[in-house]
């Protein structure tokens, strides 16, 4: 087995066992605090999910940079493996008991996405991708959708967690784009939402002011379902998660278009 396949299946393995934890805890007695806003949750699960993973990371990958959400990882400058981990992607959907919520795991390689895993526990739904391998879901080939029209498009996006105090808060964006689409939705897991674009559930998806945790598994997945990536104004998507474009490819100039005289 290359390293890369075994990396594969070690973060299969995570996935499933912190996704086996969230369904546990799923609708039970939980502690719910606040971060940064009083919007932005954080529960005893997400750090129980991120104890097992990075526990699990320190053990069998000690040499490996970890960089998660809750801060137990260890982001190592120079490592050539670099792990970022999203333990619960849905926090607030989470504590309020709305099924919409994953475990998101990316792996880069000097730097360049090579591994993503994202599980979502509910619907037990493993997505899966390589770099140069495609990707999958349950093991099953994945493609992105071929519809070609924005206005024909469903479309998804999020909204950053200072949105009542910044006036860059993607409101904008969204009555721009609500106009000239089919639909967008607003489920509160850009992981998934990701996934979905994948998948060819939902044709294209943006957001402002992401992290690396929330997408570093989830581009890979739409590029090697076959799709594009980019920023806002249709350069190369930041690892950072600042500004992210996803779609099928067909529609994508037709949606950069839209958002970008707006920046």
């Amino acid at each position: 087995m290359s390293e890369t396949s075994a990396i594969r299946e070690l973060a299969q393995r995570l996935a499933r066992e912190a996704g086996e934890l969230q369904r546990e805890r799923y609708e039970t007695a939980i502690e719910i605090r606040t971060k940064s806003a009083p919007i932005d949750l954080v529960t005893e699960v997400d750090h129980a999910c991120e104890t097992l993973i990075v526990d699990a990371l320190t053990r069998e990958r000690p040499a490996d940079a970890v960089l998660a959400e809750e801060g137990r990882g260890h982001d190592r400058p120079g490592a050539t493996w670099r792990w970022v981990i999203d333990p619960l992607d849905g926090t607030t959907n989470y504590a309020h008991g709305y099924p919409r919520f994953c475990v998101s795991i990316g792996v880069e390689l000097r730097n360049e996405r090579a591994v993503g895993v994202v599980y979502d526990p509910l619907l037990d739904e493993l997505f899966c991708a390589v770099r140069g391998e495609g990707a999958s879901l349950n093991g099953r080939p994945l493609r992105v959708s071929q519809e070609t029209r924005l206005e024909s498009a469903l479309v998804a996006t999020g909204f950053a967690y200072d949105v009542r105090r910044s006036f860059e808060d993607n409101l904008d964006l969204f009555a721009a784009v609500v106009k000239r689409a089919r639909a967008v939705r607003r489920d509160g897991a850009a992981a998934l939402d990701l996934c979905y674009v994948a998948a060819g559930r939902f044709d294209a998806f943006w957001e402002l002011k992401l992290h690396p945790w929330d997408v570093a598994a989830g581009l890979l997945l739409v590029e090697e379902a076959g799709g594009r990536t980019s920023d806002l104004r249709g350069g190369t998507a930041p690892r950072s998660g600042r500004e992210i474009v996803a779609s099928n490819g067909h529609l994508h100039d037709a949606l950069v278009d839209l958002l970008a005289p707006t920046r």
